[in-house]
């Protein structure tokens, strides 16, 4: 060491160092440089970035707005380059790190909304994606709905269930108002009392992330995005929100296929569904205002003339709206996403009509027929003062005859010419007459087999109706 240190002029303690580690030699420092510009303000962006961590994360400084600060609140002379050199070291020594987590077979699936673009009648439109995704085999489920609401939430699980043929042992969820309605300390939460129904129908347990914390269930995380960039892209061109899913339930098989061997074992570990499917629906009740209407979710929906004035229990589906009078059934209608639409039956406001002839002329639910009843209307009315009551007795053909059948009555007499009462009533007569009178044909091939011989002409008198010999 002496030698080496005398022929290469260093101290015998680095030699020693060198001898001691195969490493190339490197220079440690015991203590950072000092930064004149930065050291005054390093505690203060420190303060800054803690006080970061109990904010909302999109609403955090970023490295440009505490150079911002600096410079306008402490006269800040050095560059933003030197402030996010330190931010990033900074936050290189706090950077969370994680646990990777794992399922048996049938244990545990992941739940989450994520949202996309399609263009429905080339119309550009926001889907909700409910995404179901298995822990273990990876197997994803993807529904598309209008909304998010609790109805859409309930049905996403129950197709989910129907299409896995099982049901998962535990659901992990994040915190949505559809399913908490309270957060309690810890794992424990108050839950929504549809979604307690649901686990009770279908058998299974729930479980919640963290407050903001939705890396806890990064398996269905990560579907949300993988669906969006592989099963959306480019944007789906649909006529409608079942063709989209179509589409997206095929996309769903072939992951499914190319997860087979795991998708086997976690099958047969799913529990068994129950005998009957679970009523995926919001109930509430309404009151029915002297316009036959009820207001529901924004929008108002009609009834029959009975119904008038009274309380009935509303069952709103995802798409559609059922109003029971008691346990009655009086009323069907699809369920409308808009604000303040009039949904209303022309079948509901007829026995009004019959009353009162003249509503006919400026009825809303009249104005919201096909096109053909308004030049009806239009037509009858410059004939006569009184073209009114000729319009409303039309409309009320409905009350006897299906609507198809009277508009396309209608639209046969004004290609005619004749448009009265007689004339469009006859037309249904004639129609209703053809029908009746209408010999079925019997296809060839559900004809007996006859077997003739034919040694003798008389024997084809069989054929004809007459004796056999």
């Amino acid at each position: 060491m002496r030698k080496i240190s005398r022929n290469l002029n260093v101290a015998r303690q680095t030699v020693r160092k060198a001898l001691q580690s195969s490493d190339i030699p490197k220079y440690n420092l015991s203590k950072n440089k000092p930064c004149p510009v930065m050291d005054p303000y390093k505690n203060i962006i420190r303060e800054w970035l803690e006080y970061d961590k109990t904010q909302p994360p999109k609403q955090r400084h970023t490295a440009r707005r505490i150079f911002n600060r600096l410079c306008e609140e402490y006269g800040f002379s050095g560059s933003e380059s030197s402030v996010r050199r330190f931010i990033q070291l900074e936050r290189n020594t706090t950077k969370e790190v994680f646990v990777p987590l794992a399922a048996d077979w049938g244990e545990q699936a992941q739940v989450d909304w994520g949202r996309a673009k399609v263009y429905i009648n080339d119309r550009l439109t926001e889907v909700c994606l409910f995404c179901l995704r298995l822990k273990a085999s990876l197997v994803p489920f993807v529904w598309a709905f209008p909304t998010e609401k609790i109805e859409a939430f309930l049905e996403g699980h129950r197709l989910a269930f129907e299409w896995l043929g099982g049901v998962p042992g535990t659901l992990v969820y994040d915190n949505p108002k559809t399913a908490v309605t309270k957060i309690l300390k810890g794992p424990y939460r108050e839950e929504h009392t549809m979604l307690s129904s649901l686990r009770a129908h279908y058998l299974f347990d729930s479980e919640f992330c963290n407050p903001g914390k939705g890396n806890e269930k990064g398996t269905v995380e990560n579907l949300v995005k993988y669906v969006r960039r592989n099963a959306m892209v480019p944007l789906p061109r649909v006529s409608s929100l079942e063709e989209l899913n179509q589409k997206l339930i095929s996309w769903c098989e072939n992951q499914r296929q190319i997860h087979a061997k795991d998708w086997e074992q976690e099958r047969r570990e799913l529990r068994p569904l129950p005998t009957s499917p679970f009523r995926c629906c919001k109930t509430n009740v309404v009151k029915v205002n002297s316009l036959l209407l009820f207001q529901f979710d924004r929008n108002y929906y009609s009834v029959p003339m009975d119904c008038g004035h009274k309380k009935l229990r509303v069952e709103a589906f995802v798409d559609k709206i059922e109003v029971y009078d008691n346990n009655k059934l009086v009323a069907v209608h699809k369920r409308s996403y808009k604000r303040g639409e009039k949904v209303m039956e022309l079948e509901h406001y007829l026995p009004v009509i019959a009353r009162k002839p003249r509503a006919a002329k400026n009825a809303l639910v009249v104005r919201k027929l096909p096109e053909v009843y308004q030049k009806l209307r239009i037509m009858l009315c410059k004939r006569s003062p009184e073209g009114y009551r000729e319009y409303a007795k039309i409309l009320l053909l409905n009350m006897e005859y299906n609507f198809q059948d009277v508009l396309t009555a209608v639209e046969d007499s004004l290609k005619s010419g004749h448009t009265g009462f007689e004339q469009i009533r006859q037309l249904l007569i004639s129609k209703e007459l053809r029908i009746k009178h209408t010999v079925k044909r019997v296809p060839a091939n559900t004809l007996p087999t006859l077997n003739i011989p034919i040694d003798s002409p008389s024997k084809f008198n069989y054929l004809i109706g007459g004796a056999t010999t």
